[in-house]
């Protein structure tokens, strides 16, 4: 019974994180091959100039975060985990597909980038609900003891996601010539996200739905999820905002950005970058379950502190020493940082779970993380690649810097959340055991 209880939750694990992979990859693709259609949607202007319109629309796409969080948070705690999963998969797919069919601006003219701005928008609003749904959703079907290192599975799909669309990239490097994958080979990726949203489609529906959701007393549902009840928590609110600030400013530098920081600012080759990205971020997949399994022994606060002095300190260094780096250097360079970085990545989510009670979870995660994420986060890229262009390029390392400082602050003041009931958000007793010397 307990071996078929045990592999109902790594069914169950598998099959929510396979959906999150696919979410991210088709988020993460955007910007992977963001250097390639930058052109057809922006013709004219500076390599660095068209990046930062299509940082722009990338941050528009932030915007949509918290609304998603909102409406799909809302809806997970009044109608199911599994629902609002199987809903945020299918804007996705939608965005995706919307992104693959656009013609380019000498076609349709403004056209272009406006279709460009509502694909994102819908995918906005997917990834605002996917993470807090998805962090719910994981959280509660993790068995006791055991939920850092199941958790942790988000971030793994999360960077995995960002792993296959860079494997998808090389591939297409390979296979195509530069002017194929610029005028129409960088349309692919997008064509196989919406077709593995699909899928993923069929494979969440079959998912068990969270016993803790089930446990809530059906007559009391509608009234889940609402601001007013979200009210009740300022402090868990205040503390997801204050830890996610420095965590998703780095994450998204050390992650999405440093590949155009390479092309750009270091001058390493596309396909090089590529190269170092995917194999960086391949390591960095390998961390998080690491990561959850030693938050699962020795608290969680631990390895948040750990990322918040080691990217508050090591920032600057970091990029200073990025800027002239030799392919090896900078791959070296961008490791160093994601090990930190998994001090956040790898527990982040299971924290906010534990912050929350059942009824409001799904919402209490996702809501003030999106909005962080959203402000912070989705204006990284942007922020650096405009001061690149002012010439102050440099003001944004101490910018990373100062912003995991602050999540610090929090880090060192925040309570353990480890050994907290799901069910109540408050702590359970443990009975005291001894280990044979």
């Amino acid at each position: 019974m307990e071996t078929s209880a045990s592999r109902r939750v790594v069914s169950n694990i598998f099959k929510g994180s396979m959906g999150n992979l696919v979410e991210w990859y088709d988020w993460y693709v955007y910007t992977a091959f963001a250097i390639y259609f930058a052109p057809v949607f922006f013709p004219s202007g500076s390599q660095t100039s068209q990046l930062l319109n299509t940082a722009g629309v990338f941050a528009v796409g932030f915007l949509m975060r918290p609304v998603g969080s909102f409406l799909l948070g809302r809806y997970a705690d009044r109608h199911g985990r599994r629902a609002a999963l199987t809903l945020s998969v299918t804007l996705m797919a939608t965005g995706s597909l919307v992104i693959a069919c656009t013609p380019g601006h000498t076609t349709i003219g403004i056209a272009a980038p406006v279709l460009l701005v509502t694909a994102r928008l819908l995918q906005g609003l997917s990834v605002g609900g996917e993470y807090g749904t998805s962090a719910t959703y994981m959280s509660e079907v993790a068995s006791e003891g055991r939920r850092g290192f199941f958790s942790s599975f988000q971030y793994v799909t999360l960077a995995a996601g960002q792993l296959v669309a860079l494997a998808v990239q090389i591939l297409l490097q390979q296979t195509l010539s530069k002017s194929d994958l610029a005028s129409w080979g960088w349309r692919i990726p997008f064509v196989v996200g919406a077709v593995a949203a699909v899928i993923v489609f069929w494979l969440r529906r079959s998912m068990d739905e969270s016993a803790e959701f089930e446990a809530q007393p059906a007559s009391r549902r509608f009234r889940q999820g609402s601001l007013a009840e979200l009210a009740k928590h300022p402090r868990a609110v205040l503390t997801v905002v204050g830890l996610t600030l420095g965590g998703t400013v780095a994450f998204y530098t050390f992650t999405t950005y440093l590949q155009k920081f390479m092309v750009n600012t270091t001058g390493i080759q596309k396909t090089t970058v590529t190269w170092i990205n995917f194999f960086a971020l391949l390591l960095f997949v390998g961390l998080q379950p690491l990561g959850g399994m030693l938050s699962d022994r020795i608290g969680r606060r631990p390895l948040l502190i750990f990322f918040g002095v080691g990217t508050t300190v090591l920032t600057v260094p970091l990029l200073t020493a990025l800027e002239d780096a030799t392919p090896l250097r900078a791959f070296l360079l961008m490791l160093a940082g994601l090990v930190v970085v998994t001090g956040y990545t790898s527990i982040n989510a299971i924290v906010k779970a534990e912050l929350f009670p059942t009824s409001i979870r799904a919402l209490g995660v996702g809501m003030p993380y999106g909005v962080t994420v959203a402000v912070f986060g989705g204006t990284a890229e942007y922020v650096a690649l405009w001061l690149k262009n002012a010439g102050h390029e440099s003001a944004f390392y101490y910018y990373v810097s100062g912003c995991a400082a602050v999540s610090l602050i929090v880090y060192l003041t925040m309570t353990e959340t480890r050994g907290k009931s799901l069910s109540s958000a408050r702590p359970v007793r443990r009975e005291r055991t001894t280990t044979a010397q």
